[in-house]
This record gives C-alpha cells, sequence and structure tokens, in this order.
C-alpha cells in the first residue's frame, strides 16, 4: 500500500512496487541501489535522454517510500536538479545511469544563494545545501536565472557538514565562479517542497503504525498499555494531525502535477499541515515510547530527527504562514 493515496497510472504503480520490493530487501538503500537497482537517478529526466519522463507525482511517491527508510534527501536534490536541466544537455546521459550526480541549489534547499554577478560570474555563499555533499554538479537557482557548476570549477570550494538527522550537506563557496547559463525556466523550489512534504508524510506514518504496535505490545499493570484511555487519545491525537498533513500533500501535489492555478495555494498549505504535524506526531511517538523513544535500537529516533529537519527546512512558521498568505 503506497503512504500517499493518489491515483496511480500504470508506470506509476510499478515504480512503486519496484521502490517497495527495493525496501523489503535493503532497510536504508544507498545511491548505488537507488540508481543501479531502480534507476531513479533519470526519474525526472526524459525518455529521450534514458530517463522515466516523471514529474511531480512520481518524485512524491517515491519520496514518501523512501522517507521510513531515511534514504530520500540526497536523490530528492539530484531530481529537482535534472527537472531543471535543458532536454539536449550533454550531461544528460551520465545523470541518467547514476554516475554524474547533481544538486539543486534554490531557496528551499540551501540557506542564502550566490549572486550572478552581471550575468557572467557568481559571487557568494550557499550554506547547508541538502544533497551538496558529493555531487558532481550544482544546478544553482539563483535570482538573476539559472547556472550550472562542476564540482571541480576553479573557483568553488565546499565544506561537508554533518547534520543532526543523519544527512549530509555542504557550504558552497563562489569566488567569481564562471557557470554555464541555462535557458530552461523555474527555480525547482515547489518540487522540492511537495517532496518533503512526502517525505515527511511516509516518516509519520511509519512512526505512527510503530508506535500503535509498541503500545500493544508494552504492558502495565497486567494490561496492555493500548488500553489505557489517556494514551489512546494522545494516539488518536497524532493520527488526525498525520491524515491532515497527507491529504493537503496529496491535494498539492495533484494540483501540480495538473498545472492548476492555486497549485501554490494547495502548497503551501500543505507546508502548514506538515511543520505542525511533524512535531505532534513525533513528540507523541517520543514520549509513548518512554525511554524506548531515543535508543539506538530504535529508529524511531533517528526518524523524528529527520522529520523535524523536514519540518525546519519547509522554513518557520511565520514564514509558512506569510506563503500561505500570499499565495491565497
Amino acid at each position: 500500500m503506497a503512504s500517499l493515496d493518489l491515483e496511480l497510472t500504470e508506470a506509476q504503480q510499478m515504480l512503486l512496487d519496484a521502490v517497495q520490493r527495493l525496501l523489503a530487501d535493503v532497510e536504508t538503500p544507498g545511491w548505488d541501489e537507488l540508481c543501479g537497482q531502480l534507476g531513479l537517478s533519470g526519474l525526472t529526466l526524459p525518455e529521450a535522454a534514458g530517463g522515466f519522463g516523471g514529474g511531480v507525482a512520481d518524485v512524491a511517491l517515491v519520496m514518501a517510500e523512501l522517507g521510513p527508510a531515511l534514504a530520500g534527501a540526497d536523490w530528492l536534490s539530484h531530481a529537482a536538479a535534472c527537472a531543471l536541466l535543458p532536454a539536449d544537455h550533454p550531461a544528460l546521459g551520465g545523470l541518467a545511469s547514476g554516475e554524474v550526480r547533481a544538486a539543486l541549489v534554490c531557496a528551499a534547499t540551501a540557506r542564502g544563494l550566490p549572486e550572478l554577478v552581471d550575468g557572467q560570474r557568481l559571487e557568494g555563499s550557499a550554506r547547508l545545501v541538502a544533497g551538496g555533499a558529493g555531487a558532481d554538479l550544482y544546478v544553482i537557482a539563483a535570482a538573476q536565472g539559472l547556472a550550472l557548476v562542476t564540482a571541480d570549477t576553479p573557483g568553488l570550494s565546499c565544506e561537508e557538514r554533518a547534520l543532526r538527522d543523519g544527512t549530509l550537506a555542504a557550504d558552497l563557496h563562489f569566488a567569481s565562479v564562471v557557470p554555464e547559463i541555462l535557458t530552461a525556466s523555474g527555480d525547482g523550489v515547489d518540487l522540492v517542497r511537495a517532496g518533503r512534504c512526502a517525505e515527511a508524510v511516509g516518516l509519520m506514518q511509519r512512526m505512527l503504525a510503530d508506535t500503535a504496535d509498541y503500545l500493544t505490545q508494552r504492558r502495565q499493570f497486567g494490561a496492555p498499555i493500548a488500553s489505557f484511555q489517556a494514551l489512546r487519545h494522545r494516539l488518536a491525537d497524532m493520527q488526525l494531525a498525520a491524515l491532515q498533513a497527507a491529504a493537503l500533500t496529496e491535494q498539492a501535489v495533484t494540483a501540480l502535477a495538473a498545472g492548476e492555478t492555486d497549485a501554490k495555494v494547495s502548497l503551501a498549505a500543505a507546508c502548514v499541515a506538515v511543520r505542525d504535524a511533524a512535531r505532534t506526531v513525533g513528540e507523541g511517538a517520543v514520549q509513548l515510547h518512554g525511554a524506548m523513544g531515543l535508543t539506538e535500537e530504535l529508529r524511531l529516533g533517528a526518524r523524528f530527527k529527520r522529520v523535524l529537519a523536514i519540518a525546519a527546512g519547509l522554513g518557520s512558521e511565520a514564514q509558512v504562514l506569510e506563503r500561505y498568505a500570499a499565495a491565497a
């Protein structure tokens, strides 16, 4: 069963089945498994370049499944970067095969962006770039337009950063870096935010399932603690928050895929709901597990950290509400 309740095409159902089969065999698939076994490196690339030709719905579907496995953060940045490249770009072949890895540098994946000075060179820094560690090329969505640089471009330096949620990011510093200017439009922000909302939905559903299972196993006063009314009410509140976040995420993904005029409103609403639900579900799951909640024996702690990181990446409460108000 899919984490997102979307109306799937035959190709999307096959994609979902393939991802679920891999996750049944590999608990936390790495880049080689995602690209070598599934071919996900080319998901958002055109079929003529050896890709899948997928869009936001395909990305969200995959991210919802990879979320509980803590395996989708780097891949999302790659998929979003690939979606912005021209259909005839010479790098598409290597990107589709997974031999070349890309990362998107935009407002949704980095803190700060370099400036494209005189339309010719990049100056400045982009910090905590998601998927930036180990990338071979970077697609930069600067305010002045799209640009592409390879990791070995003169003037570009990269510092890897290990984050508390277990992912790797990178601080990129640009000193008179001469990029390739791209003619494609868009910035990939909506795709990244939709993918992260879907990832959070998958994480919250797994945390809810694990918590409900734990409550039936843990016994106190001769009875499973799942029979205690206070704990059942707490679990119900968590489920309600997760269901609301999932419903709004599904609506946003559907609207973006169809190109609806109010798609940005739907996406902003999903970001608000996901950000609120992440704390409600995550904190509730940890507390209902008691002292077990953050132990190394359980993956719950790692999933809680990841869902909090996703919520932070969507923006502060004021920022997400401001985006919603502006879109509405």
